[in-house]
């Protein structure tokens, strides 16, 4: 029987260099999930940092794992399918953070499927689990300018940190992803893209 647990996966690559970058926005939701619910992480098999708790709210209790993988972006695969092996959670219990330049900053949309829209991280998953059926809460990070060294400049915009004008609305933004995670989990993805998507 598949277990009854969450796998909630925030992307983003580990070392101090990449702290606050904007690639790094998964990370810095699964810290404050992890604030939240006063859970600690430690090293699931080098793979990933890994913690559990017991999410109660509105008189239901939810099983969930919070975890950052230690992977670079691009193997982040490698990370969510041993955890999802080792404990017996099915795709339809992941739920990965992860950000995207499709969407201004500041927006949230809540999805399931798709393609991987040029994120390396969501390719590795996909190709790691197989299937691409699990949900997905993809934070918004806007893009770089287009020039003629476009691959150059996207890679350098993700790496980037953010302006003092995002920065100023950071918090805000994180609260609004673990919110839309949370309510993915207790109350489903419908809800949460209704309360989510439209904004």
């Amino acid at each position: 029987m598949a277990s009854q647990f969450w796998l909630v996966v925030g992307l983003g690559n580990p070392g101090s260099k990449y702290e606050g970058t904007r690639h790094n926005m998964g990370f810095m939701c699964v810290d404050l999930l992890a604030q939240r619910w006063s859970l600690s992480m430690s090293d699931h098999k080098g793979l990933a940092m890994l913690g559990k708790s017991v999410m109660r709210l509105q008189g239901q209790e939810v099983k969930f794992f919070l975890a950052k993988p230690l992977t670079f972006m691009n193997d982040s695969g490698n990370a969510v399918a041993s955890i999802c092996s080792y404990y017996d959670i099915p795709a339809e219990h992941v739920v990965v953070i992860h950000d995207d330049m499709d969407l201004e900053y500041g927006r949230i949309k809540v999805k399931t499927g798709g393609s991987a829209g040029g994120h390396n991280g969501i390719r590795s998953i996909d190709r790691s689990l197989g299937t691409n059926a699990y949900a997905r809460v993809r934070l918004g990070v806007g893009h770089a300018q287009r020039g003629p060294q476009a691959h150059q400049q996207t890679v350098d915009w993700v790496l980037g940190r953010f302006s003092g004008d995002q920065r100023s609305k950071l918090d805000d933004f994180l609260a609004d992803g673990a919110d839309a995670t949370e309510i993915v989990m207790t109350q489903g993805l419908h809800q949460a893209q209704e309360q989510f998507n439209g904004r």
